[in-house]
């Protein structure tokens, strides 16, 4: 159950949210995630809330008020190669709709699968 978290700066409108999110969901379902599994939250911050280095480390372009930070926290156990396609189709998309994703950070977490509780407090998978 990946659990992804866009963080972007103030302020972005719907389409703009909806269209991260929805490229990032296909390209976790294009891995092998199921297309029910669905778990999404954006934090929208003001600026001198969210700082970040505008060319860090040797990115092609400057990044800006566009910049979008992902965190995909999911389950323990996907390979270098599965994360390396997930994000050549999330950058393909991502460019498709028109962001510059040299402005775009991903952050992979991995927890192990007795750390998810989904409902109830159940631990299903221990």
């Amino acid at each position: 159950m990946p659990l992804v978290t866009l963080t972007v700066r103030k302020p972005k409108s719907s389409a703009f949210k909806a269209t991260v999110l929805d490229a990032v969901h296909s390209a976790l379902v294009s891995s092998g995630v199921p297309a029910a599994d669905l778990f999404q939250r954006v934090i929208e911050l003001a600026p001198e809330d969210f700082r970040f280095d505008p060319a860090y480390p040797d990115v092609k372009t400057v990044r800006n008020d566009e910049f979008l930070l992902i965190e995909i926290l999911w389950s323990v156990g996907r390979s270098v190669k599965v994360k390396k396609k997930l994000l050549a189709e999330l950058m393909e998309v991502l460019a498709r709709a028109g962001h510059d994703t040299e402005n775009v950070m991903v952050c992979f977490k991995e927890t192990s699968w007795e750390n998810w509780s989904f409902a109830g407090g159940r631990l299903i998978h221990t």
